[in-house]
Parts: structure tokens; sequence; C-alpha cells
């Protein structure tokens, strides 16, 4: 790893928080490299190891009110992690806490990138068999989109798919309820007139394919898929949900009787790497895209696995020089 400035890591946010938030500290700099920065009450961190602390007094809890809780919790952990970014003392943020209030920080304390008009969470969706996922975005930050705030989600997300997963020529489609240019709502419509005219695209050579359905998001059709972010986040939640139900559902059958748990010894080896694809552990969080610095949204219910993830998403998208990349995109 290079000498970058550490990553400011949220150890209060998450249902498991602060214990694997900070296991997950500890192993990202045990075995990467990684500096990290961890933002919390020192009394409940308890032991950091070599580990510095930036010591805060509030937490912002799970369900509370996102904005209220950011105005009104300035010395929270969320906040300060922000702060740090912003007064250079941290190169990334990282939380696996209240996702709005994330948002809200970055956003406050470390602004937008200028000309952004929204900023969008891009989520990377598993293709089973490729090493390439498709980003969606927004996967949850913007509930109501205009066309043109759209079309700039595609615009970041081309970027973001070609810095992180190395795709010189990204597609871009965006998601709908029918393939044809006339399917969707007179927001899908008119995003559609504005992306498939092209003057969007810059030098990022991104290509629009037009639209795709729901069922297309976890298949190689395109490799970034724009909608808005109450739209995205129905579908992130509904394929999480489906493919835990599926999962169980496969355990069950593997332990229905001594023939399938034999059965299921065989079948190990082959559905053990599609498992791992598929865990949202190994994703390693979504990026806030749109803010002046690196933003990582994880889930909830992070495991020190998913935090060492995340972390080096981070790093990744630190020394990839990803909000200059952004800059460039949404203004040439």
């Amino acid at each position: 790893m290079t000498n970058v400035l550490p990553l400011a890591l949220d150890a209060m946010g998450g249902d498991n928080a602060p214990a694997a938030i900070v296991e997950g500290a500890k192993r990202a700099v045990a075995e990467f490299g990684v500096r990290v920065l961890l933002v919390g009450r020192p009394d409940e961190i308890g032991d950091p190891g070599d580990l510095e602390v930036l010591a805060c007094t509030e937490v912002i809890g799970m369900d509370a009110d996102p904005a209220k809780s950011v105005r009104t919790m300035k010395d929270s952990s969320l906040v300060r992690a922000a702060e740090a970014v912003r007064d250079g003392r941290a190169s990334a943020m990282v939380s696996a806490g209240n996702t709005g209030a994330t948002m809200a920080s970055a956003l406050l304390r470390m602004g937008r990138i200028k000309g952004v008009a929204r900023p969008a969470i891009a989520t990377p969706i598993p293709v089973p068999g490729s090493d390439r996922p498709t980003v969606m975005l927004d996967a949850g930050a913007n509930a109501e989109c205009q066309p043109e705030w759209l079309v700039q989600f595609a615009q970041m997300g081309a970027t973001y798919a070609r810095l992180r997963y190395g795709i010189a020529e990204p597609t871009v489609a965006l998601l709908s309820i029918g393939e044809e240019a006339t399917k969707g709502s007179p927001l899908v419509k008119e995003t559609h007139k504005l992306l498939a005219e092209g003057s969007w695209i810059g030098d990022s050579g991104a290509r629009f394919i037009g639209n795709v359905e729901g069922r297309d998001l976890m298949t190689d059709a395109a490799d970034v898929v724009v909608t808005d972010g109450f739209t995205g986040n129905v579908a992130l939640k509904t394929l999480e949900g489906g493919m835990k139900s599926l999962i169980a559902a496969l355990f069950a059958a593997f332990d229905a009787d001594e023939v399938s748990r034999e059965a299921a010894k065989a079948l190990a080896p082959a559905l053990l790497p599609l498992y791992g694809q598929l865990d949202p552990e190994n994703v390693g969080g979504a990026l806030l895209l749109g803010v002046d610095g690196v933003c990582i949204i994880s889930h909830g219910s992070s495991s020190a696995t998913a935090v060492v993830n995340a972390l080096l998403v981070a790093h990744e998208m630190v020394e990839a020089d990803m909000v200059g990349a952004l800059r460039h995109a949404v203004t040439s």
C-alpha cells in the first residue's frame, strides 16, 4: 500500500459496532497495510491497538433522522469523520451506520464537486460467472430525480466503472419497464432522449445502449444502469431479499436428509465460489459519487470482513483519484 492519508472509519456505525468495526480495522492494517483513523467514543472502542483514535462524544443512531441529526449532533462520529476528510486529516470516510446521515455528513461537511447537481449512491451488483459487476446508481440518495440528474449519474457511473473495474468503454443503460424507448414513466422517457443524444459522453468512452429491465441487473447486459434513487433502492433490496431467500432454501434442501447432505458435499466445491461472489460482505460497500471526497457506505450489518473490504475499496478509490476523475467528467 502507498503512503496515503489514513481512512476515517466510523467506529460507532452499524449493527455490529464497535467490536466488528474495530476488528475489521485491525485486520485491514495487519493484512494489507491500510492506514486507519478510528472515529468514535474511546471508552466504547476499547483497545484500539496501534490505531489512532479521533475522539467524539455523540453517535447518530441507525433510526435517527439524518438531516436533523447531522445538524444538531456536531460531535458525532459521522460528522467528525467527514470533517477529517474535509480538513485533510483523512483521505476518505467509511461508515456502516445510518445511510442517510452518512450522506448528509459527507454532503454538508465535504461539499459537492463543482457542477454536480446531486450525489448518487453507486452500488456494484454481482453478475454470476463474471468479475465485472453491474454498477447501479442511484441506489437511494435521491428519491425524486430530474432527467438531467440521471444523465449526470450516467457520467459518474461510467467514470466509476472505468476506474474501479478497468472497463475502457463502459456500456450505460436506463432502468425501465421495457426495452423500447417509448416504455416507462415521463422521467424515464425524457432521460432516454437525453442519453441517446450523446453529448454527455465527452471523452469517457461510454456508450448508451438503451433501456434494460430489472431482470437484467445481474447479467452482463450493461456495465452501468441508471435510475432514480427510489426505484434503485427498491430494486437493490429486492435482489438482496431474493438472494437471501434462495440461499436459505438451498441450505435447507441440502440438509433435508442424508442423501441430500451427501449431494451437498459433492456440490460444495462448485457452489462455494458462487456463494462468495454473491455474498454482500465481499462487495466492499457502495460509493457516494459526487461529493468532494471519497465516501464509502457499507451495509448496516457489516462484519469485520465487510469492513476490511470497504476499507480496501476506499483506499483504491483514493489512489485512483476518483474525485478528480469525476470532476473532469461532469465539467468536460
